[in-house]
């Protein structure tokens, strides 16, 4: 049997629902199915006993397990923190409070205990430090209340000082800050994190600004491994795109299996053998890829694009080459480092000119509703066989040219329905534009006559 059961209620679970291990199991009868701390579980069904499930592992094995030993993998939410100021000394951050008034306060990793954090707050001209100690999967200053993550422990501190020389009054904004943020514990306590050693490394098969990405096997499973290259600089870029992939599960959008937490932070997601669309397209061409093949893929595509819709998330950088296809030929979308929830304006940032719609780049306003334009600009590289959009207009042309009025002809051989999504996606008014559920339905009935 186990030796750390959990000893509270066990939580009640759906079927399909997935789980994760937060213990061995090794199993006590051959109607068991044995596991390990980090293992992911499908619900197969529940039983009479609230206690016990029938699972399947990632291997396909079914049998019975304990409910006290799982949890259900919780979201990864971004907080709220203009006052965390990452990695600064000691000295510096005495520098930026004094002296000021009562209750002024700033977060800070610890330089003394790595992994730790510390709270630094302006009291009667002098400035008090606190360890924030992360124990047990929580944080905790005095080791009698607990917070599941810093923004939590700041609240608590803010309404009361309970200990503390001054209740928290006012933060010390970041400059510079995007004054969001998220925490390594989050993953931890949210079961997200798995171990280095059940993860093997092998070629690099892609390059990105902030990470490279290898092919790689977790627990005999085929996986693609991003990893960060510049922690300093981009770890909170890398775990936000992280927190976004924990709250979504769709068929047609590439699965985040875990994080690595460690001298470097990798992200770890289902392997998609065929690579990205556009060089898919590309290397195959007429001679092999469909109109099947093409249905499919839009259509998979936008099945996507119409849950993330359903959930108010902008995905903001959607483009072939941000596809990827499977080897049994699905498409799914990926690249979630620009994405963010509900209508917003992004805080500069370069973005693709050709995919990006025209009031996204004067205004910098991105919504769903921007992302219909680039699935627009999407659908013509899937017909064109992932050629690049506006051909023989100079990039510095091309939005002045579409601000008065140029749509791109529709590709050799693409059908008229096609077409005609492509040029309603173009609407220069945003709400002239369908939504994604609207195209879907169009394009589900276009599938189902297309051979």
């Amino acid at each position: 049997m186990p030796m750390e059961p959990r000893t509270n209620q066990p939580e009640v679970w759906k079927k399909g629902q997935q789980v994760v291990a937060n213990y061995n199991f090794p199993g006590s009868s051959k109607e068991d199915l044995p596991f390990k701390k980090g293992d992911l579980i499908t619900i197969i069904n529940n039983t009479k006993d609230v206690n016990w499930y029938k699972g399947k592992n990632e291997s396909g094995q079914e049998g019975m397990v304990p409910a006290t030993y799982l949890q259900k993998r919780k979201e990864v939410q971004l907080h709220a923190m203009p006052w965390f100021h990452g990695k600064i000394k000691r000295e510096d951050s005495e520098e930026l409070l004094r002296p000021r008034e009562d209750g002024l306060f700033l977060v800070r990793e610890s330089v003394n205990y790595p992994g730790d954090f510390t709270l630094s707050v302006c009291h009667k001209q002098k400035v008090e430090h606190y360890r924030i100690i992360y124990k047990h999967n929580k944080m905790t200053i005095d080791e009698e209340s607990y917070f599941e993550n810093l923004a939590q422990l700041v609240e608590h501190y803010t309404k009361d000082a309970d200990g503390l020389c001054t209740r928290l009054l006012q933060p010390l904004q970041k400059k510079g800050s995007s004054f969001s943020a998220v925490s390594v514990q989050d993953f931890e306590s949210g079961g997200w994190v798995i171990s280095q050693k059940d993860l093997q490394v092998y070629e690099l098969i892609g390059k990105g600004e902030f990470g490279d990405v290898y092919k790689g096997t977790y627990r005999n499973q085929g996986v693609a491994i991003k990893e960060l290259k510049d922690k300093e600089r981009a770890g909170q870029a890398f775990l936000k795109e992280a927190s976004v992939m924990t709250s979504m599960r769709h068929p047609n959008l590439v699965q985040l299996i875990g994080v690595v937490i460690g001298d470097t932070i990798q992200l770890v997601t289902e392997f998609m053998g065929k690579g990205n669309l556009v060089e898919y397209l590309r290397s195959r061409g007429r001679s092999v890829i469909t109109k099947k093949d093409q249905i499919d893929f839009t259509d998979d595509i936008c099945s996507a694009m119409q849950y993330l819709e359903s959930k108010d998330l902008v995905h903001r950088d959607l483009a072939a080459r941000n596809i990827l296809v499977n080897d049994n030929n699905t498409a799914k979308v990926s690249d979630f480092g620009l994405a963010k929830y509900g209508d917003y304006s992004a805080e500069g940032g370069k973005f693709p000119i050709k995919w990006t719609a025209p009031e996204a780049l004067r205004d910098n306003k991105f919504t769903n509703k921007s992302d219909m334009w680039s699935f627009g600009i999407l659908l013509w590289e899937v017909y064109s066989f992932g050629r690049v959009p506006y051909p023989r207009i100079p990039l510095s042309d091309v939005v002045m040219h579409v601000e008065r009025g140029y749509r791109m002809e529709a590709p050799d051989g693409c059908p008229q329905e096609i077409y005609n999504i492509m040029m309603q996606a173009w609407e220069i008014d945003p709400k002239q534009r369908p939504t994604f559920k609207q195209v879907l339905e169009k394009l589900n009935n276009l599938r189902a006559t297309t051979v």
